[in-house]
């Protein structure tokens, strides 16, 4: 690695500081580590990096950043049917990591695995319960409190292999 002119990029499984570190002390010779699934599980990884810490970001944390995003694609695509349908379907692939998510209040130990799936928890609150679900029709739920009530001919199914995915896809009959 060290005879390469270009720098190398660790990837995979990063889901903690405490994974950088071992990555980037390994003597792979890599000089940085890209930050992928993680950070789609855990979106303030890169502060947890950055700050060296754990941070147990509350159920409305997190609301207000799927608030944010939301915003974001509703200036991007519009407010108009097609505009809330794209920003309903990228929401509901996020929320399909999201719910990975294990608070760290809530952990026997740490770090969190990457591919440790969490076992059925319930939050410190019904949204942190729901945020946790693994079943898309409650992300449809998390949607609608962003975007209001999903249209009478909506449907929806996770792209990748999720416990969720398993399930019969989702519409707007539950």
């Amino acid at each position: 690695a060290s005879a390469c002119p270009a720098p190398l990029i660790g990837n995979g499984d990063a889901f903690s500081y405490e994974d950088v570190d071992n990555a980037l002390k390994s003597e792979t010779g890599i000089s940085s580590v890209m930050l992928a699934r993680g950070a789609l599980v855990k979106p303030w990884l890169f502060t947890e990096v950055k700050e060296r810490r754990h941070w147990d970001i509350s159920a409305s944390e997190r609301l207000d950043m799927l608030r944010g995003f939301v915003r974001f694609g509703l200036e991007h695509w519009g407010t108009d049917t097609l505009g809330v349908a794209r920003t309903r379907n990228f929401l509901l692939e996020w929320l399909s990591f999201l719910h990975r998510y294990v608070p760290v209040g809530l952990l026997e130990r740490l770090p969190c695995r990457i591919n440790e799936r969490p076992p059925t928890y319930f939050g410190r609150n019904d949204l942190e319960t729901l945020m946790a679900s693994s079943m898309a029709s409650d992300w449809v739920k998390i949607s609608e409190m962003l975007l209001g009530p999903v249209p009478a001919d909506f449907h929806f199914t996770p792209k990748h292999k999720a416990n969720a995915a398993a399930s019969a896809a989702i519409t707007a009959e539950g």
